[in-house]
């Protein structure tokens, strides 16, 4: 079994306001169908288990950069918006949070049934991967949720997410059906992140004695596991700062979408007409869609796309998420029936990014970035939980 990472995330609370979780859907929805188009149902479920990547999909659809309300809000927005068209997709999503989570062998029997997949199979490894990471590997960290994702070819991925009210953190578990041989017996290679004392783990296999009096009580086998895993902690602070992203990297992209025009490049003709903010988002999304997995070494970068629900780094600008969402769906739309410009233009302006920043050397003032987006918002209907974003003039009035 590939267990393919967990990430460390500061314990957030509060819900996603419906004006955002309505867009979360359509954009998650665009960018699971641009990778469909581009790569397979295989990779979409692949991507899922990356917790880089996952986390990099989350700050790109405006959630907060680095709290655990990620793993629910994403996990939701691509449920509520790729289950109905999951008989076109072949893609389809299971479980969720709390109670939802319980009722995920129903689902799979469901899908089962219309794929012809092995429904008593995918309910096994849904039950035994949330029992790893769950009771034989107690860490502090109890499950609450517990997300399914699968293609009709039989490829599955499972997040899901345990909190430890004692560090004030959630920890999130990414497992892939890739290479699958066992379940039970040294799933880590290993795990950074700090050292909250012993443990019990009985996937060890210091813990072969003890597992082996347990399964003689369950009359199970245990075999051989082989596993890779990712480890991504997440900073305890809110705001975000230079040294959580990649500066070269977001560099080329403010300087392609600020001081460089679409027109510039013969490969963007088909998306002349769309502003500098806008071209700016829709080349993190363009990253997230088709970029390498050494792209999402840091993901609080892709938080400069549609910025964040509280505020970090920046409102979400609700006006360039939509006209992302547009550009992005209307290319999809028009690959459907066999034109592919548009869709084309938006894969090259990740490698014009990507190639910007070869040459590029950052001279930016982060906290100047910052501070112009956030004076700027009002401009492109900036919006948090807190309210609409108003200009300076507005709030002198009010």
């Amino acid at each position: 079994m590939k267990r393919s990472g967990s990430a460390d995330l500061p314990l957030h609370y509060g819900h996603v306001p419906p004006w955002l979780a309505e867009r979360m859907a359509k954009l998650g929805l665009a960018i699971t169908e641009s990778i469909l188009a581009e790569y397979g149902k295989a990779e979409v479920i692949r991507r899922l288990s990356n917790p880089f990547w996952f986390q990099s999909l989350g700050a790109v659809m405006g959630m907060d950069w680095h709290s655990s309300g990620i793993t629910t809000s994403v996990m939701g927005a691509l449920k509520k918006s790729i289950n109905p068209l999951s008989k076109e997709l072949g893609i389809y999503i299971c479980g969720g949070k709390g109670k939802h989570s319980r009722e995920t062998p129903a689902e799979l029997l469901r899908v089962a049934d219309r794929t012809g997949l092995n429904g008593n199979e995918l309910v096994r490894a849904s039950k035994l991967s949330a029992k790893v990471d769950n009771t034989a590997i107690q860490d502090g960290f109890q499950l609450y949720l517990h997300s399914f994702s699968l293609s009709s070819e039989g490829d599955w991925a499972v997040v899901q997410q345990g909190m430890s009210n004692s560090s004030s953190t959630a920890r999130r578990y990414h497992w892939h059906s890739e290479n699958l041989k066992s379940f039970v017996e040294e799933p880590h290679t290993g795990i950074c992140g700090i050292n909250q004392g012993k443990i019990l783990n009985l996937t060890a296999n210091d813990a072969s004695t003890t597992r082996a009096s347990m399964l003689a009580i369950t009359d199970e086998r245990p075999n051989q596991m082989i596993a890779e895993i990712q480890k991504l902690v997440m900073p305890a602070h809110h705001d975000l700062k230079a040294k959580d992203v990649d500066l070269k990297r977001l560099g080329s992209i403010l300087w392609l979408a600020q001081e460089k025009k679409p027109s510039d490049f013969e490969e963007l003709l088909m998306l002349e007409g769309m502003g500098p903010r806008t071209l700016q988002s829709m080349a993190l999304v363009s990253e997230v869609i088709y970029g390498t997995p050494s792209r999402f070494s840091d993901p609080a970068r892709f938080s400069f796309a549609n910025g964040g629900k509280d505020g970090h780094p920046f409102p979400v600008p609700v006006n360039v998420y939509d006209e992302t969402i547009r550009v992005l769906q209307k290319a999809i739309d028009m690959a459907k029936i066999g034109n592919s410009d548009k869709q084309q233009a938006i894969k090259s302006l990740h490698q014009i990014s990507k190639n910007a920043e070869q040459n590029f050397t950052p001279n930016m003032d982060f906290n100047k970035v910052i501070e112009k987006e956030r004076s700027d918002s009002w401009k492109y209907g900036g919006r948090t939980v807190f309210g609409i974003q108003k200009s300076e003039i507005q709030m002198k009035l009010f």
